[in-house]
């Protein structure tokens, strides 16, 4: 599974690629992730990407030429790189934005059995339409704010993708009993403790400490849901709208 990031600022990604989960993942060849500026595929020799807004208004909007260049170096270069392989399909290509799809665990599954994509990383106040209408496949939204860059909403989105392809955890186990995650009825996770037993006057629950499993279980079951209906009740709804399907799962 191979990612490709086009960036003004690729150095940001070194933090997935070399620490924690992520980090281990990629050491061991289970993704890649390779970084492309668009300043390299500028028509002038200042290496410009970013004009004023037609129509006026404050900031700059990302040019849609160095962007489809880039798109298409990349596409080249995977063309290459997967040769003869014959599953081989191009990558769609993935923008951050407001107006994009809510990134729910469900769409997380999904990108973590495909092949990858090609992120583009906006900045300014956006970029232009016409490159977006032309080449962009799925436009994503972490939640209802705005950061400074797409580069920290595709960190985050990779994040949740990697620890979802087999073999990247330890016990793929836990992946299954996450917050959102379908086999666990889509709810939040419950409470967890470890030692000490007594910690500044506060127990652990007597019923983890049992070794009766059914009991453990049930108690853990029992306090997600009352976790979800006091913090998240619009994921109660979602599931009773679907019962077995995940909330987001059409991407």
């Amino acid at each position: 599974m191979r990612f490709d990031a086009i960036t003004l600022f690729p150095e940001m990604f070194a933090a997935l690629t070399a620490a924690g989960v992520c980090g281990r993942a990629h050491g061991r060849g289970l993704w890649g992730l390779k970084t492309w500026n668009p300043r390299d595929y500028a028509l002038d020799v200042h290496r410009t990407v970013d004009d004023r807004p037609y129509g006026g208004g404050p900031g700059m909007v990302m040019m849609a030429e160095p962007l489809a260049r880039a798109v298409e170096a990349v596409r080249q270069d995977r063309l290459r790189a997967e040769a003869g392989e014959a599953d081989a399909a191009p990558a769609p290509v993935v923008l951050f934005s407001p107006a994009g799809v809510p990134h729910e665990q469900a769409l997380a599954h999904e990108w973590a059995h495909s092949r990858g994509a090609i992120i583009v990383c906006g900045r300014y106040e956006g970029v232009d339409q016409r490159f977006i209408d032309a080449y962009v496949d799925y436009e994503i939204s972490l939640g209802d704010y705005v950061l400074s860059g797409g580069e920290l909403a595709a960190m985050v989105w990779l994040d949740s993708i990697v620890r979802l392809v087999p073999g990247v955890l330890h016990d793929a186990a836990s992946a299954e009993q996450d917050s959102f995650a379908a086999k666990a009825g889509g709810l939040l996770d419950c409470p967890h403790y470890t030692r000490p037993e007594q910690w500044r006057g506060m127990a652990v629950p007597e019923v983890l400490m049992s070794g009766h499993h059914e009991r453990i279980g049930a108690w853990r079951q029992a306090q997600a849901l009352a976790l979800t209906r006091m913090r998240r009740p619009d994921l109660l709804q979602a599931g009773a709208a679907k019962p077995n399907e995940p909330a987001g799962s059409d991407r």
